[in-house]
């Protein structure tokens, strides 16, 4: 059985992703933090050829211990795909953040890749097959007013898939992240949809299966030869 690890995965893109990596035959570990319903309805969406994992990512401790508990239960099994795509906002100007909206964003984004990373690298480097995919943001790449610290995060972010996909592509591990756009989640609530088509080429917010297909075939063996790349999905803005 081939194993997938989705953090943040009962809602969103989160949600599609688990259910593309299971059309794929993986069975997928759905990792979620509070919202036990929502990670249960994404567990019958995929006709629960997966489970539950609940841990948050930003607790390196927690973390390892779900992850090893696994590992003790599987011993001759290992995740192969990895989707670091847990990620939470805390939105305002700079001069009004408070720290612990900074250290919690950061915390999430760039503590989460870490802890889960380092948790499952190991068995993929033995096993001399793996796949990484960081779920990054357009706000990584261009900033945005309002989210330097999900900016900082998510651009933090892509400069790690890049540097640990020269570590591992020896062994066959490939490193990649995504950065959508605007999709239709809970994370683009609050803003004013209308205006910002009028700054899409495509003139429109993406879908998270626009996403999700995405993550599909970086995750298959087909995308061998891709690695240390950031692609995004954002309607050509």
């Amino acid at each position: 059985m081939k194993y997938a690890l989705v953090t943040g995965g009962s809602r969103g893109i989160g949600r599609a992703i688990c259910l593309e990596l299971a059309q794929k035959g993986y069975h997928i570990l759905i990792n979620y933090v509070s919202n036990q319903t929502a990670a249960q309805e994404t567990l019958d969406k995929i006709g629960g050829c997966g489970e539950l994992m609940q841990f948050d990512v930003a607790d390196a401790e927690a973390t390892k211990a779900a992850i090893e508990a696994w590992q003790a239960a599987h011993p001759d099994e290992y995740i192969e795909v990895l989707v670091n795509n847990a990620g939470i906002r805390r939105d305002n100007l700079l001069i009004w953040m408070e720290r612990p909206d900074w250290d919690a964003v950061l915390g999430t984004t760039l503590g989460g890749f870490f802890n889960v990373t380092k948790a499952v690298l190991q068995p993929m480097l033995l096993h001399k097959f793996g796949r990484i995919i960081n779920i990054a943001s357009y706000s990584g790449v261009n900033g945005l007013s309002g989210q330097t610290n999900y900016s900082a995060a998510k651009g933090g972010l892509i400069a790690a898939t890049k540097a640990l996909a020269k570590e591992v592509a020896r062994k066959k591990v490939t490193v990649n992240a995504i950065a959508p756009g605007f999709i239709h989640t809970d994370m683009v609530e609050g803003l004013d949809e209308d205006a910002l088509k009028k700054t899409i080429p495509a003139a429109r917010f993406g879908e998270p299966e626009e996403v999700a297909a995405l993550v599909g075939f970086l995750s298959s063996p087909e995308a061998s030869y891709i690695t240390g790349e950031l692609i995004s999905v954002n309607g050509g803005i």
